[in-house]
């Protein structure tokens, strides 16, 4: 199989083959390396030591480079380390005879893409190319998306450059081109909606509606009547006709965020209106036709919700055709930089300041910190400290207390007399625990084994 580039001709023309640099100071090992790689498909350019390479890079431009490590004059690690100054992206793998472990993390610490040790495992050689290349369209996938998004806002927070976003990316792309329902999980914070705007955005049906109703932000006796909607005197307070939100979505995207939040009663019904492509509204007895694309998105394991019975079975598959899990901003720490930047820039312009970026302390607590509330979390912070900075520098003082001094796990004992009614324990220890946490919802669900939406709704019904 010819390796591709990761971009297919529109002219029906095969791909031009993946362009490989092999660096190695013995004639004959770059001489059987050549071999096997032209005869798996690559073209090759050959160098005989690193300051060899560092040349041909500027006229054979390789995509991948396959070098020795122990050489005279410049060594593959000097060589690694030059070319990642010129083309960090470019994934470089080392070969050595005298491979250890210690050399090994060095390499990989300073970027190398894999390490294999000589006598050299051909087939290990061989995956370790195709990882290497599905990373390298990984990444031009990554940049076809964002130059499609260059305009402001379409991108959003949906940034980074970690491979597992790399394949968000890519999954994104795909699904776009395509009218199929798509199922998207994380965490609250991830960026589900952003992720459901930027397929909306990508596909055919940009210049219809963007829809999106989030079923845990609504009572459970008026969810019925915007899903589906109403007819004027369905209901007592039904003074006027109400379309529902498939009415509103037609010829558009219409996301059905926190799906399993939704009463499971209603459940059969919305499955029978998907699978119609009809819908009734509440008191109406004519069913009308709608041409919507379904987007749906949850915080929680859809696996779960449908063992508990929050989630029906039938209903899930039908909006699972595509499955797009966003990881947890401390799965991608290594995107912490990219965003950081992002937001400074965003909230400069916003609030009229000129603030360039933060102290290297400053990004070093950003890093060390656990980030429940993920990317959402992560914006709000830079915002604050984009308007307190006002200009220069985001120095450590301008964070939050909380992420200066982090709160350990607080052994601090609740003190109350006997009788205490179960409702005052709970609301003591909420409260207690939201100031422990600097008022961070996501962090005090996370110590006292709750979700996030119980914390919000029992601070709703304290009134605050």
């Amino acid at each position: 199989m010819n390796p591709q580039n990761g971009t297919s001709p529109k002219d029906g023309t095969s791909p031009a083959p993946t362009r490989v640099l092999v660096v190695d100071d013995e004639d004959a090992i770059r001489e059987v390396l050549r071999l096997r790689l032209e005869a798996w498909g690559y073209q090759v350019a050959l160098a005989g030591d690193g300051r060899q390479a560092t040349e041909l890079t500027e006229s054979f431009d390789p995509e991948i480079v396959v070098s020795d490590v122990v050489m005279p004059e410049l060594s593959g690690l000097e060589l690694l380390r030059q070319l990642q100054g010129d083309q960090p992206q470019r994934p470089v793998i080392l070969l050595t005879a005298h491979g250890t472990v210690d050399m090994a993390v060095e390499a990989m610490k300073q970027g190398a893409h894999d390490f294999i040790t000589k006598p050299l495992d051909y087939n290990k050689l061989k995956s370790t190319l195709e990882a290497a290349q599905r990373e390298l369209a990984l990444r031009r996938k990554s940049q076809q998306i964002e130059s499609q998004l260059d305009q402001p806002g379409a991108l959003g927070e949906l940034v980074g450059s970690s491979r597992t976003m790399l394949e968000v990316y890519e999954l994104i792309q795909t699904v776009s081109a395509t009218d199929a329902a798509v199922l998207i999980t994380g965490e609250s914070g991830t960026g589900k909606e952003i992720v459901a705007r930027t397929i909306h955005q990508l596909s055919a049906r940009r210049a219809g509606p963007f829809i999106a109703i989030n079923a845990s932000a609504l009572p459970e006796n008026l969810i019925e009547s915007e899903v589906f909607g109403h007819e004027k005197g369905a209901f007592t307070g039904a003074s006027a006709v109400r379309p529902g939100c498939f009415e509103l979505a037609d010829g558009g995207t219409l996301l059905l965020d926190e799906i399993a939040e939704m009463p499971v009663s209603l459940q059969p019904k919305l499955l029978r209106v998907l699978e119609d492509g009809r819908v009734r509204r509440l008191g109406g007895k004519q069913e009308l036709s709608f041409d919507v694309r379904l987007l749906s998105s949850t915080n929680c394991d859809p696996k779960s919700a449908i063992q508990e019975g929050q989630l029906r079975e039938d209903l899930y598959y039908r909006m699972n055709v595509f499955h797009i899990a966003l990881p947890p901003l401390r799965n991608r720490s290594e995107d912490i930089p990219l965003l950081v930047q992002h937001f400074i820039h965003h909230f400069a312009r916003k609030h009229t300041v000129e603030v360039e970026g933060l102290r290297d302390e400053s990004l070093q607590i950003l890093q060390d910190y656990a980030w429940p509330g993920n990317v959402r979390e992560l914006r709000n912070v830079i915002e604050r400290a984009v308007i307190l900075a006002k200009q220069g520098w985001i120095e450590p003082s301008h964070l939050p207390p909380y992420l200066r001094e982090p709160a350990t796990e607080s052994t601090e004992q609740l003190g109350m007399p006997l009788g205490t009614t179960f409702a005052a324990a709970e609301k003591q220890l909420i409260l207690k625990t939201l100031q422990a946490t600097g008022n961070n919802k996501a962090e005090t669900a996370r110590r006292l084994g709750l979700d996030v939406k119980t914390i919000r709704n029992k601070l709703k019904s304290y009134g605050l």
